[in-house]
């Protein structure tokens, strides 16, 4: 994973370096330091504060002019986030978007990648549409599965 100089991520993030330092020093990101004091900041680092700051980028891309694409949708459940990786393999594609610390893997058709020309570190909207959703918890054990688990272990 490679590091970059505070002033090279500045730019990438598309932030003064001073705006950048200041982050730094109130522990907003996660640096490395040389041993001469200097900060490094890493590929996943700067991906997960372009990731965290794409719903205002994505508010100040907007264009007045008409595109003739559809711009609203009934969908509710939206994850903005940014392209991390796109695998074509003949008619289908796996598109893995990054939203914050987290990946979305969604499978899609080849041609939809290509009307959409999406490219990797694109911003990009997750919509999700289902009739179900299914939500879990590891299980935590009874007091009384961990007392005979103890037993069991005293006896060997």
């Amino acid at each position: 994973m490679s590091q970059h100089t505070v002033r090279a991520a500045a730019e990438k993030l598309g932030v003064a370096y001073s705006t950048l330092k200041a982050w730094i020093h109130h522990g907003e990101v996660r640096t490395t330091q040389t041993s001469g004091g200097h900060h490094r900041i890493a590929d996943a680092e700067i991906d997960r504060l372009l990731a965290r700051r794409a719903p205002a980028a994505l508010t100040r891309k907007r264009s007045a002019a008409p595109t003739g694409m559809i711009v609203v949708l009934s969908g509710r459940n939206r994850l903005r986030g940014f392209v991390d990786e796109i695998r074509t393999d003949g008619l289908m594609a796996q598109v893995k978007l990054r939203i914050g610390d987290q990946t979305l893997t969604a499978v899609i058709t080849r041609d939809a990648v290509e009307e959409l020309k999406l490219r990797r570190g694109d911003d990009a909207l997750a919509i999700i549409k289902s009739t179900e959703v299914m939500i879990g918890r590891e299980a935590v054990a009874s007091p009384t599965v961990r007392t005979r688990a103890k037993r069991r272990a005293s006896r060997k």
